[in-house]
């Protein structure tokens, strides 16, 4: 399993599935990441918190457990 975690700085994944539940996995789906959705990962801080994504046209930070909640291919 594969997580947008793990992706590059520079490199685009395709969303797979979001694990989590309740109001968790709700924002990260308000945010516009949903399965089929197109994440090209713009920056990657130092020590991995947050990620900088690009997501339907707009940016936007992701907490590290977010960004592993998201299960890319």
């Amino acid at each position: 399993m594969k997580t947008l975690n793990g992706i590059s700085c520079g490199q685009t994944a395709k969303v797979k599935r979001l694990s989590g539940d309740g109001p968790v996995r709700r924002r990260i789906m308000d945010m516009g990441i949903t399965k089929g959705t197109e994440v090209f990962v713009r920056k990657v801080a130092p020590f991995g918190d947050p990620v900088e994504v690009t997501v339907r046209g707009y940016e936007l930070s992701l907490r590290k457990a977010d960004a592993e909640m998201i299960e890319v291919e």
